[in-house]
């Protein structure tokens, strides 16, 4: 199976938690962005920051792959207008994809009108410029049953306010990849969070993120059903090898 066109390569270390300086921390996303141009990947994930490179380098490739990038990444507390603004700037930018984390911790302190409304509003605004949308969740964060029921809150939101060809462009996500878990658990996908995820947010596609390491691994997602898969360690996954990398 020729994987490629599911991966979303991703790199959103910064500096600070790469332990690099902040010249060394280009190097190292020009160096993801270039691969993902190389190899085909259907797009390249990165921080807000790096979206204006990611457009120049792929332009001057002559490339098709795509630019995603991160909003309200990775706690996904701020308010909507600071969300709407950082995404109105990534538009700017260049963004083809934007990910947005949700504001998980209200929905589970049971604000789910915040929730409906940042959902509506920052979805509203991605759709009006035909960029995909996709709903960071925090799988590592939740519950089975907050999962179901934030998976569903989503798909109502988007089924409720937008017509059903716009259905494929808004996605529900696995994980961020940033959240810390404790005893060594999973801190993104697998496979038994990902199948609530799908039939409960159905119509809506998903994207499995974080945890994802080997092509079979990749495989099973896709086979699953999901749409899209972000990953860190995309050309080994590619080339059959295991990735080490923590995303």
């Amino acid at each position: 199976m020729d994987i490629k066109q599911y991966l979303d390569s991703t790199y959103l270390k910064t500096p600070a938690q790469a332990g690099l300086n902040k010249t060394e921390n280009t190097l190292v996303v020009q160096g993801f962005i270039q691969e993902a141009i190389d190899e085909h990947f259907k797009l390249i994930m990165i921080r807000p920051n790096m979206v204006s490179l990611a457009k120049k380098m792929i332009k001057n490739a002559n490339s098709v792959v795509q630019i995603g990038t991160v909003i309200d990444f990775p706690e996904g507390k701020s308010s909507l207008e600071d969300k709407l603004k950082e995404a109105v700037q990534a538009i700017h930018d260049g963004a083809d994809d934007l990910d947005f984390v949700c504001n998980y911790e209200a929905f589970k302190n049971g604000e789910t009108d915040l929730v409906k409304e940042e959902i509506l509003q920052c979805t509203q605004l991605g759709l009006a410029h035909n960029k995909v949308v996709k709903w960071i969740i925090e799988v590592a964060a939740l519950s089975d049953k907050e999962i179901i029921q934030l998976s569903s809150l989503i798909k109502n939101v988007i089924v409720s306010n937008f017509e059903q060809e716009l259905f494929p462009k808004v996605f529900v996500k696995s994980s961020t990849g940033f959240y810390k878990t404790g005893n060594n658990l999973p801190n993104g996908a697998t496979i038994p969070a990902i199948t609530m995820m799908l039939e409960n947010a159905a119509p809506l596609p998903v994207k499995s993120a974080g945890g994802v390491r080997t092509y079979d691994e990749a495989v099973a997602m896709i086979e699953l059903g999901v749409k899209r898969i972000g990953t860190s360690g995309a050309k080994m996954i590619v080339n059959g090898q295991n990735s080490n990398n923590e995303y």
